[in-house]
């Protein structure tokens, strides 16, 4: 079976990582956060939590070498049910959801340049698309998401490069007066603000989905995962950087097109324009990422139970068809049917929740199993870290969104004896 190049999954890292969450979050925040200082500083935080999570992963993925990420941790160092559970709501929620959220934010941006297009239906449009990419050979899959990957990076630099040079000054908007500027930064506004952050660095787990088909994976993913996530963090803060030093605030809070908004400010409607294309151009990578790496999780739901054996199947190529083509039927369902922030909180929540258990999994993998490959630095203080910023932000999340639990809880309560059942025959 030919395998993934470090690269290609350092690309699917970064392209899982960069997507909606960064050109959309700023509106919701700046619509309950006074202080920008507080939003850079939730933007930091939220790359330092990707980062310990990233070091935590890596030293599972070196010691419990197999594809699937959370799926296969949890199903080895917990218990099957909590394997099973974490890959449905990965290869669903924690995949097919963003899914939706990127392509309809592709057709929004698409939009804004054509009128005439409606949102859905271009979005529906790049989802086929990507499905069509990934289902032919490894080669042309790897290859197609590693120069997207890279085309991704080049847009972002210029967009940003245009608005240092060209764009309006607004930079006392960032105001840093001391400890006041942080005031508020432990309050409820603030960790429900984190939820939108955490939800744009989802996805530095992505490689681990990949890792059975990676090259050399105990020596390689920590490199992987590390380099990833650095690269996002530092692109996240220097792009909110901009966005708060190149249009006024009252323009754009509430919004969801940010980089639109920024664009016609420092560009004009023509600049704009330009623009909203290389945004949605931005994104196709985002998709293309996901549809390559989440199907991964309902393979080995399709290997390990009988009932789900369609999923497992591969093509001549090796490649997991019927897992991809059913993921993104799931990604058109939400895209069809639920609102933008719907989808938002829901998959923030959940995908939070996973990655908080499989952190704490690795507390079990070091009693467990000898250190035989990478262990990671500072430990446990990486774990701890994680832990507790995203412990922080589920706790303020059930207090604000209490329905968003209710959810969470009858997902487990309905899957418990589903998962005895299936365990049974």
């Amino acid at each position: 079976m030919k395998s993934y190049s470090p690269r290609v999954a350092i690309a699917v890292v970064i392209a899982n990582m960069v997507g909606t969450g960064v050109f959309t979050s700023l509106g919701f925040q700046l619509a309950a956060i006074d202080s920008t200082t507080v939003i850079l500083l939730l933007w930091a935080i939220g790359g330092l939590c990707a980062v310990s999570g990233a070091m935590c992963y890596a030293e599972l993925g070196a010691h419990h070498p197999a594809s699937g990420g959370e799926y296969h941790f949890l199903s080895a160092l917990i218990h099957p049910f909590a394997g099973f559970l974490s890959g449905v709501v990965s290869a669903t929620v924690g995949f097919a959801a963003p899914i939706a959220l990127a392509a309809l934010t592709f057709g929004v941006y698409l939009a804004t340049a054509f009128p005439g297009i409606p949102a859905k239906l271009s979005a529906t449009a790049v989802i086929v698309a990507m499905v069509l990419v990934h289902t032919q050979t490894r080669r042309e899959s790897a290859s197609g998401q590693f120069y997207l990957t890279l085309l991704k990076l080049m847009l972002i630099a210029a967009f940003i490069a245009a608005a240092l040079i060209s764009g309006p000054d607004f930079s006392a908007q960032i105001n840093f007066e001391g400890w006041s500027s942080f005031d508020g930064i432990f309050s409820g506004a603030a960790a429900v603000s984190l939820i939108y952050v955490t939800y744009a660095y989802s996805g530095w787990n992505a490689a681990t989905y990949i890792l059975g088909e990676l090259e050399r994976p105990q020596e390689t993913l920590p490199k992987v995962l590390v380099v990833g996530c650095a690269t996002v963090m530092i692109t996240y803060v220097v792009l909110h950087l901009v966005f708060l030093s190149s249009a006024p605030i009252e323009s754009l809070e509430g919004q969801v097109e940010i980089a639109f908004v920024v664009a016609e400010q420092i560009m004009g409607s023509g600049g704009a324009f330009v623009v909203s294309l290389l945004l949605a151009g931005i994104l196709i990578s985002t998709i293309s990422a996901m549809v390559m790496a989440g199907p991964r999780a309902l393979q080995r739901l399709g290997e390990d139970y009988p009932l789900f054996d369609y999923l497992g199947r591969r093509n001549k190529a090796d490649i997991p068809v019927n897992a991809i083509v059913f993921m993104a039927g799931i990604a058109l369902l939400f895209l069809w049917t639920s609102t933008f922030e719907q989808i938002l909180l829901f998959a923030g929540v959940l995908m939070a929740t996973n990655t908080f258990v499989t952190v704490a999994a690795v507390f079990v993998s070091r009693r467990r199993f000898p250190r035989t490959a990478f262990v990671m630095p500072w430990y446990p203080l990486p774990a701890i870290v994680f832990l507790s910023i995203t412990g922080w932000t589920l706790a303020y999340s059930a207090i604000q969104f209490p329905q968003q639990l209710a959810l969470v809880l009858l997902i487990i309560a309905l899957a418990f004896p589903f998962h005895r059942r299936l365990t049974r025959r």
